[in-house]
């Protein structure tokens, strides 16, 4: 079609121009002719190129009759279809025509959207979608550019279109499917039959994609892409605040599991009553006049290539006790952690992104919002899938697919990467033929072969997921993910279902306030494992102990978190009855690198150097103590400013000390320059220090730190009791990042929280108990069982009975393992 065509379309309709153009169709400005030149879009469907004469035919006759279904939709958020023709052999549909902006538009324009107007798009969608389904028609292609934003509308737009290309491929092609795979459930792409659920997971992944900027699931080249969502989670959302819940529960891959659209509705109904009332539309600012809809398989109005991602952006208990000490069920506020007498800068692990105070009080977080009116009904009851009616899907398409069933004897992960993709429109629309064995998806936590009436627990993960120490952090989940997944596998505990929801904390001390207060909103989540840093749990622990959350730290050390404020005074009293660790406490660390160095090293006169921390000072009380103790003599202490790189005149103090190595406490950009500096002036003794001078950056700042030493809290994964097993089942598991030095204290977290959630079950008589999260802590204290890392128990405090510590020591330029070991001897 031309618009230089006089031809009427239908006798009716005088194309004007055209203002979009896709694989799957061109879309036309028209006039109707017949009610006084009303402006009305008018979209030509394009069939894929090599269909011949009889199939055409076939699709014509089938779209004509299903489009016609689409007609009889009468709601604000769906659009409106005037008039289903046909014009020289080709399917025509005549909308009205918008003037507004799509979605995915918005996103290229603006990045990532707010929280609030996402929720208002996506209650709005929602009661759209429930329309649908009410009517047993079911979109399935639900994404950005099919959204459109209008001065006081939100509409979908192109139901029909998916659904002819889906017939087009099943007519010859049984099992192929079509679509936009960011935006498209495992079961799609399975091709099985459509239900509403698809819809539900396309509309999360489109709320994900708005309020991130970015789509939930991205990779290079369409194998990694179906990969990822057939067997990796999702990306972990950093900025949905309230809204993650609802991503979460949208986007579960096993549809049986996935949110319904009544519960998705009370969801964001709750969400948008966390916010203020406010009175704007939920659309968009009314543009200049633009075109209305464009093909399904094309991005917004105003553009023909699909928006790029918006850059921005167990066991029986243990039998050990020993007396309690005062334990209060809650810290006094619910937001800020009473700070330590002596607090302390954080260790590498404990040092975030920005000179954030750990200390200083977050923002407020609003304590009972006034409720906000919503223009959301309950969406209608919708029927039985057998009664649901998708356009395109026929008897020959059933037959089809029944004829494609002895192929899935096939693995998903074999299938999938050996899957043929190619592209059938233009944008990022794929085409390709997926068979698998009939295992139920499982992909990221799921795993495979819980009960299908199981309940399902939530463990939370709070990790630097971005930022410099993301790859510890992503080690953290992974890891957590593994546990779950062969809780789930062995089907550990009978009747639940496990999944992680990691939050990223990106190593800011400000995100544990509202990321713990994301875990408490979620009534599904029994426990949280991490942080890693000790700054972000002086921010976290406190809320989640207000809500009797439990949490397992895999990694953080700051003895106050479980000691108390005064424990440096020898005072201890547990400000948290909820917080526990896998990993020993800063405590030990002075002490066990004072015994290396006198037994081990045979060091016994030592200069000690502290960098004025409340970190380094800890460190250097301990250390003395022990050396003292044991016999051995600090010659000499000074202590320096860690804003400075110099320090003239230190190496003749230490020369003339007699000092046979040195002893320093503080973090490896200080230890780094000083380390380098002694051995230019010929103090070539060895340098030690705690976790804080274990980092790669202090071999880069000092090239000549060969021999110098450090203690590292916890031990190596190969070296410790289950570690080769971890290792070979971490790897098997296919995650792309390393374990890290903390994923097996993070294996061990979540499975104490696994095997807590089991003992509550067999307590309560198989089932879990309604208060089960109140009894959680509880649970853990009692727990002990063999771990990855060993025995896994906690003492009074919360803190592991296991404390061991590791010697690693500078070798051509990497950090080796000297020794581990326990924390007393």
């Amino acid at each position: 079609m031309t618009e230089r065509n006089p031809e009427l379309i239908a006798g009716r309709y005088q194309l004007v121009e055209r203002i979009g153009q896709g694989g799957m169709g061109r879309v036309w400005r028209g006039l109707d002719q017949q009610l006084f030149g009303r402006e009305v879009a008018v979209k030509e469907v394009l069939f894929p190129p090599g269909t011949d004469e009889g199939d055409r035919a076939t699709l014509l006759r089938r779209f004509m009759s299903e489009a016609r279904a689409a007609v009889t939709l009468s709601h604000p958020g769906i659009i409106t279809i005037h008039d289903v023709a046909e014009h020289h052999g080709a399917p025509v549909i005549v909308m009205e025509f918008i003037r507004g902006q799509s979605l995915a538009a918005a996103i290229r324009e603006q990045g990532r959207l707010p929280v609030q107007r996402v929720a208002e798009i996506g209650a709005a969608m929602l009661d759209a979608l429930a329309e649908a389904h009410a009517a047993r028609i079911v979109h399935r292609d639900i994404k950005p550019d099919n959204v459109l934003l209008t001065k006081d509308r939100v509409v979908l737009t192109d139901f029909g279109i998916a659904h002819l290309a889906d017939a087009t491929t099943k007519l010859s092609h049984s099992g192929i499917v079509i679509g936009t795979p960011q935006y498209m459930p495992p079961e799609q792409l399975e091709g099985k039959r459509p239900t509403p659920a698809n819809d539900l997971w396309a509309l999360g992944a489109t709320l994900y994609h708005a309020v991130e900027g970015r789509p939930p699931f991205e990779a290079d080249g369409l194998h990694a892409l179906a990969v990822a969502v057939f067997t990796r989670p999702h990306r972990p959302p950093v900025h949905a605040g309230p809204l993650a819940p609802v991503l979460e529960a949208l986007l579960t891959k096993d549809p049986e599991q996935r949110v319904g659209a009544a519960e998705a509705a009370r969801m964001l109904a709750s969400v948008l009553r966390s916010f203020p009332a406010r009175y704007e539309t939920v659309g968009e600012p009314e543009p200049e006049p633009g075109p209305g809809p464009e093909p399904g398989e094309e991005p917004g109005p105003r553009s023909e290539t699909e928006p790029e991602p918006e850059p921005e952006r167990a066991p029986a208990p243990d039998a050990e006790t020993e007396q309690a000490p005062p334990t209060p069920r809650t810290p006094p506020t619910p937001r800020t952690p009473p700070p330590p007498a002596t607090p302390r800068t954080p260790t590498v692990r404990d040092s975030g992104p920005a000179p954030v105070d750990p200390r200083s009080p977050v923002p407020d977080q609003p304590s009972s919002p006034p409720p906000v009116p919503v223009p959301l009904p309950v969406p209608a009851p919708v029927p039985s899938t057998e009664d649901l009616v998708s356009l395109g899907t026929t008897a020959e398409a059933k037959k089809d697919e029944q004829r494609s069933a002895p192929a899935r004897a096939l693995t998903r992960r074999s299938v999938v990467l050996g899957a043929a993709l190619a592209t059938l429109v233009a944008g990022s629309a794929l085409t390709w033929t997926l068979s698998r064995d009939d295992e139920t998806p499982g992909g990221g936590a799921a795993g495979k072969g819980a009960a299908e009436s199981a309940v399902t627990v939530v463990i939370g993960v709070d990790a630097p997921l971005s930022g410099s120490q993301s790859p510890m952090g992503l080690g953290i989940r992974n890891s957590a993910d593994l546990a779950v997944r062969t809780a789930n596998e062995k089907r550990h505990v009978p009747g639940v279902k496990f999944e992680i929801k990691a939050l990223d904390d990106a190593s800011d001390p400000a995100k544990g306030e509202p990321n713990a207060a994301d875990f408490v909103s979620d009534a599904k989540v029994l426990g949280v494992v991490g942080p890693l840093n000790s700054s972000v749990a002086q921010t976290l622990v406190g809320p989640l102990a207000q809500a009797d959350l439990v949490n397992v730290s895999p990694s953080n050390t700051e003895p106050a978190l479980t000691l108390g404020p005064d424990w440096a005074a020898d005072t201890k009293a547990r400000p948290y009855g909820t917080y526990f660790r896998t990993v020993t406490t800063d405590v030990d660390q002075g002490p066990y690198a004072a015994r290396h160095l006198y037994a081990e090293a045979g060091k016994s006169k030592v200069y000690v150097i502290d960098d004025k921390s409340s970190y380094g000072a800890g460190l250097t009380s301990g250390f003395t103590a022990e050396l003292e103790k044991l016999g051995g003599t600090v010659v000499g202490t000074e202590h320096v400013d860690p804003t400075q790189h110099e320090f003239p005149g230190l190496a003749g103090k230490v020369r003339a000390s007699g000092a046979e190595a040195v002893f320093f406490g503080g973090y490896y950009d200080v230890a780094g320059p000083l380390s380098q500096q002694l051995k230019q002036a010929g103090v070539n003794v060895p340098l030690m220090g705690g976790d804080g001078i274990f980092d790669q950056e202090f071999l880069t700042s000092g090239s000549k730190a060969d021999g110098d030493l450090a203690v590292n809290i916890g031990v190596p994964a190969e070296h410790q009791p289950g570690g080769a097993d971890f290792l070979a089942r971490y790897r098997r598991a296919g995650y792309p990042e390393a374990a890290g030095w903390y994923g097996p204290y993070a294996y061990d977290a979540t499975w104490s929280l696994i095997e807590a959630v089991k003992s509550l079950v067999t307590a309560n008589g198989g089932t879990l108990p309604r208060d089960a999260r109140a009894k959680m802590p509880q649970a853990v204290s009692r727990l002990g069982f063999d771990g990855v890392t060993g025995h896994v128990a906690f003492d009074a405090y919360g803190d592991t009975r296991n404390r061991r510590l590791t010697v690693l020591s500078v070798a051509g330029g990497r950090w080796t393992t000297v020794t581990s070991g326990p924390a007393t001897p």
